[in-house]
């Protein structure tokens, strides 16, 4: 088992590599006390060739490697890319490119929303994966061998997995779409964590533009806090007392120390002063700069019947096409075409609008009819009495 721990073993076998035409990837990290996930390990498979790599090795300098990353002679294979692709943006600033995800290929090619890694290596390779190791210490040293031999059976099955999966989708002529989700992993802004932008991850709770000004600028204070120190959000401060603040917006240390959500001395910390401060920012935004809440009025009930109906037209298309209905639309974006025709929704653009949206407004003017066909749901053309009966229904613009 190659394990590189030097700089100068890394840069030649990176050498080689460039070689490939494609190469296998896979990542141990650990973020569990971090807000930032540390690199621990890092294993490829091209061809013959099989090696691990330790990131924590003392005075291994990883530039070989990200080199290879961006090297656009090499399709670099992940499963579930987005947390590798992560480490290597936060790491050096660079985006894996070319890339190919198997678990996004996976979908176009019909294997299902929730198949798993384990599951898409028996069902294409007829191979049990070893998961005993998933969880263990990867910063810990030294690994072990079983730790080790786990860590590089995740990558050789993900080279053996590739060829399977490209020769489907070639077969299924649907690369296209492959390349619209690889084109949304490769973007650097799909990476970028703003921390002007931190409120956005919070379930809102806030009932008025006030309490949303103060969580604005105390959740931007976290993040950025979290940031520097390297910490989980949490350590800073918890959502609950994000929430609890921002309806209280207190302007002493009194009124912070009498939150229950905080514990006590928290108020009379440098945390407590700078909490203070953050409320203070939120207090004095511009009205023109808080966005409007929403209240999360339920739909009308002609609306949920147009998303009823579009669910069964979204799995219908789904199960024609053999591809996964998550990979298509979401419920959300289900519900925003119900409400609105203009919607602004990654379903009614690109592959997913020729697949899934155009019906879907045509469904939603009438334009089309979901019928049962043998046992299944067909999508026609109303003609007849459908056609009579929607028509019927039409207002008369000269009434």
């Amino acid at each position: 088992m190659n394990l590189i721990t030097a700089t100068e073993d890394l840069a030649e076998a990176c050498a080689r590599l460039r070689g490939a035409p494609f190469i296998a990837i896979d990542t141990e990290f650990m973020r569990e006390q971090t807000f930032w996930p540390r690199l621990c390990l890092i294993q490829i498979a091209a061809g013959e060739t099989e090696l691990l790599i330790d990131s924590l090795a003392p005075g291994l300098d990883l530039a070989p490697f990200f080199e290879l990353m961006v090297s656009e002679r090499v399709l670099k294979v992940f499963h579930s890319a987005r947390q590798d692709i992560e480490i290597v943006h936060h790491l050096a600033r660079v985006i894996p490119h070319p890339i190919f995800d198997t678990q996004v290929a996976a979908m176009v090619c019909g294997f299902g929303e929730a198949v798993s890694y384990a599951m898409l290596v028996k069902r294409l390779l007829n191979r049990n994966l070893d998961k005993t190791s998933r969880f263990t210490d990867w910063s810990r040293r030294p690994l072990s061998e079983r730790q080790l031999t786990y860590a590089l059976g995740d990558v050789t099955y993900l080279r053996d997995l590739y060829p399977t999966l490209k020769a489907q989708l070639d077969k299924s002529e649907r690369a296209t779409w492959l390349n619209e989700e690889m084109a949304v992993l490769t973007d650097p802004a799909t990476y970028e964590l703003h921390p002007e932008h931190a409120w956005k991850r919070l379930k809102m709770r806030t009932k008025t533009p006030k309490a949303l000004a103060v969580l604005m600028e105390l959740a931007a204070w976290r993040e950025r806090e979290a940031q520097t120190q390297d910490v989980p959000r949490a350590r800073i401060l918890k959502d609950e007392a994000l929430y609890d603040i921002a309806s209280q917006a207190p302007r002493t240390i009194d009124d912070l120390g009498s939150l229950r959500t905080l514990h006590n001395g928290f108020a009379r910390s440098m945390r407590g002063r700078a909490v203070l401060e953050a409320v203070g920012r939120g207090l004095e935004r511009d009205p023109k700069s808080i966005p409007p809440i929403e209240r999360g009025e339920p739909m009308p009930p002609e609306a949920q019947a147009v998303v009823d109906l579009l669910r069964v037209l979204l799995k219908a298309r789904a199960g024609s096409h053999g591809v996964a209905p998550k990979l298509i639309a979401t419920s959300d974006e289900l519900e925003e075409i119900a409400r609105s025709d203009g919607a602004d929704a990654p379903v009614l653009r690109g592959w997913r609008k020729k697949l899934f949206g155009d019906d879907a407004l045509a469904l939603k003017r009438g334009e089309l009819a979901l019928v049962i066909k043998k046992g299944e749901v067909a999508v026609i053309a109303p003609e007849g009495p459908v056609a009579d009966a929607l028509a019927a229904k039409e207002p008369d613009d000269g009434a």
